[in-house]
């Protein structure tokens, strides 16, 4: 039996951990294996690149080195942490993956789409999300929700939540623009209600995509 991988991707601000610690005590009522990872990181080496990225250290090598840190951050997440726990079954529920490399450097870095798809080949070796939740809100609002759990946590602003208000604007309309090519993979969720709210049209979402998943079943894995 096999897992199910679900991405959950969105601009800053848009409730991502929030929602992926609700959808993970769904499962656990449901008795299901759940494990929760995020990207940049994930695993030892991977989490090394998150820090050196997300402080900013790379942003003077411009959008194509950041992405080409975030596939080798990928690679060794995938490797150690990913496919292991799908492959024994474990349900894998992620904050980012792949579609945010082709928001944050493809649409808003301005790096053609053949060079993310040329780097997606090599780093996801035909791993792929069941289900992307795409959580959606206005930038302005997104910005507001990171900066006041800045404030409340007494942390520093980081590479990217840093960017001007236009990179944020051009980050969701990539968004939108990835689930609109991949309607079958994507689900968009208006992220701009109250978390209750959102979590409820989440969990539709996964009982309408996945439906075996939200009975409490696993996937058969695939052995032809």
């Amino acid at each position: 039996m096999a897992g199910y991988f679900i991405t959950f991707e969105g601009g800053e601000g848009a409730g991502k951990s929030t929602q992926i610690d609700r959808l993970r005590r769904r499962f656990e009522q449901l008795g299901q294996p759940v494990l929760v990872t995020r990207e940049p990181g994930g695993s030892p080496y991977a989490e090394e690149l998150r820090a050196f990225i997300l402080e900013g250290r790379a942003k003077h090598l411009g959008p194509f080195a950041e992405a080409v840190l975030f596939a080798a951050a990928r690679i060794d997440h995938i490797d150690k942490t990913v496919e292991p726990s799908l492959q024994r079954g474990v349900h894998v529920l992620c904050d980012r993956f792949a579609d945010s490399t082709r928001a944050y450097q493809g649409a808003s870095g301005n790096l053609d789409n053949l060079l993310i798809g040329g780097l997606e080949r090599v780093t996801l070796r035909g791993v792929k999300p069941d289900l992307t939740l795409i959580l959606d809100l206005p930038a302005e609002v997104g910005l507001s929700r990171a900066g006041s759990r800045r404030l409340s946590k007494g942390e520093g602003v980081d590479r990217f939540e840093n960017e001007a208000h236009a990179f944020h604007q051009t980050l969701r309309e990539a968004y939108l623009a990835i689930a609109g090519v991949d309607p079958e993979r994507c689900a968009v969720i208006d992220a701009n209600r109250s978390p209750d709210e959102v979590e409820a049209t989440i969990w539709a979402a996964v009982r309408q995509r996945l439906p075996a998943l939200a009975a409490g079943a696993k996937r058969p894995v695939d052995v032809a």
